[in-house]
């Protein structure tokens, strides 16, 4: 893979903060939400202080749900699945690959963050209003109401303020 951009950087850095994994597995279970929308969603709120709309989020969406419908779930699928069974996983035998599948599935999330990166520049209004953490909560509930499949409450309100509290800490715009 080529030079990683400001925003898979910037995903990653979130992803790393306390909490933040805890928080992203809360709306991927719960709210069938692609999380790598939900990064960069944070990243043009907190980061670029960018307003974005529900046809900003299409977009995005439409640029990588494909890959993330017929590549990432698999992946993520599979490896679950392998951690539980059917025979003859879960054996330490069945465990390296499903290492495999885990490398594959975090390339797969890697080649999906790359995509998103393209259209930094070509989504959101900058406007500036708010703190950082208020415009990446702000864009995240976006990405929940457009492509979530139920709209965000109690655990999953605490998840976005996780993500958005550490988006504006990795790096405010």
């Amino acid at each position: 893979m080529t030079e990683r951009s400001e925003f898979v950087e910037f995903a990653l850095g979130v992803y790393g903060a306390d909490g933040v994994s805890a928080a992203c597995l809360t709306l991927q279970d719960r709210c069938s939400v692609d999380v790598n929308l939900v990064f960069f969603a944070a990243y043009l709120g907190a980061r670029r202080g960018r307003t974005i709309t529900a046809s900003d989020v299409d977009r995005a969406a439409g640029r990588v749900r494909r890959w993330n419908r017929e590549v990432v779930a698999p992946l993520r699928d599979l490896r679950n699945r392998l951690s539980d069974g059917p025979p003859p996983a879960p054996t330490e035998d069945t465990e390296a690959l499903r290492k495999q599948v885990k490398d594959a599935e975090l390339q797969a999330e890697m080649l999906e963050l790359a995509e998103l990166a393209t259209l930094d520049h070509d989504i959101g209004i900058a406007d500036g209003e708010g703190g950082a953490a208020e415009r990446a909560a702000a864009a995240i509930d976006v990405v929940l109401r457009v492509t979530g499949t139920s709209a965000p409450r109690g655990r999953e309100t605490d998840a976005v303020g996780v993500i958005a509290s550490a988006a504006a800490r990795y790096g405010a715009a």
